[in-house]
């Protein structure tokens, strides 16, 4: 198990602790929290289907063509953990934890097995992720698409990027809250986002003990 993989079990078992002290209550608040951005995943997924289905494939993955699953580690933030977490069955986690706890026998994601992700939801930076192969061969035939996307990434913004209060901001907040700490706690702990949020004027979760 390497570091990558130390780092993501952690988070994963942090997430999974604390949604069980919380209770089914709480969670339930957390998934209605989650509404908006669980909408525009889906839309998300529609975009991609409707321009890219053709073009993207599970070719691409097996033949390592793919710039992004190809990577054995990729950008997640705690609240894809937690989101993922409220959307996925104990059996589903229980499959993440046996994979990262193993050794990546490949040169991809550890996450990418032969029937696809195993995420119920995966990380926002695989969702808006597109190869430039991928953009130049559907945005040439279609300017359209290409507006679109524009907008969608600026959509992805108002969950992730703390110049403003955000779900995924919101997110860590609970589990700070309750005494967890994760290295994924990007939007409290990363130097950049912190001095975004300064400029905002928003409050932050300090600093890593």
């Amino acid at each position: 198990m390497n570091d990558y993989q130390q780092e993501q079990l952690q988070a994963l078992t942090v997430v999974r602790q604390g949604l069980e002290q919380m209770g089914s209550a709480r969670c339930r608040e957390l998934r209605h929290a989650a509404g908006d951005y669980l909408q525009f995943r889906k839309t998300v997924r529609r975009y991609l289907k409707r321009y890219f289905g053709q073009v993207c494939s599970q070719a691409c993955y097996h033949s390592r063509t793919s710039a992004c699953c190809s990577k054995d580690g990729i950008i997640v933030f705690f609240a894809d953990v937690v989101v993922n977490a409220l959307q996925s069955t104990p059996a589903q986690l229980e499959r993440l934890e046996a994979v990262l706890q193993g050794v990546n026998p490949g040169h991809r994601c550890i996450y990418l097995q032969g029937d696809g992700c195993m995420w119920t939801l995966p990380p926002v930076v695989c969702a808006m992720f597109l190869c430039d192969r991928a953009r130049q061969a559907v945005f040439a035939e279609n300017p359209e698409a290409a507006t679109a996307w524009t907008a969608l990434r600026e959509q992805a913004r108002l969950y992730q990027w703390p110049d403003r209060p955000v779900l995924f901001d919101d997110l860590e907040n609970v589990f700070i809250d309750l005494g967890y700490r994760s290295s994924l706690m990007h939007l409290n702990f990363s130097p950049g986002l912190l001095y975004v949020k300064k400029r905002a004027g928003l409050p932050c979760k300090r600093c890593l003990p």
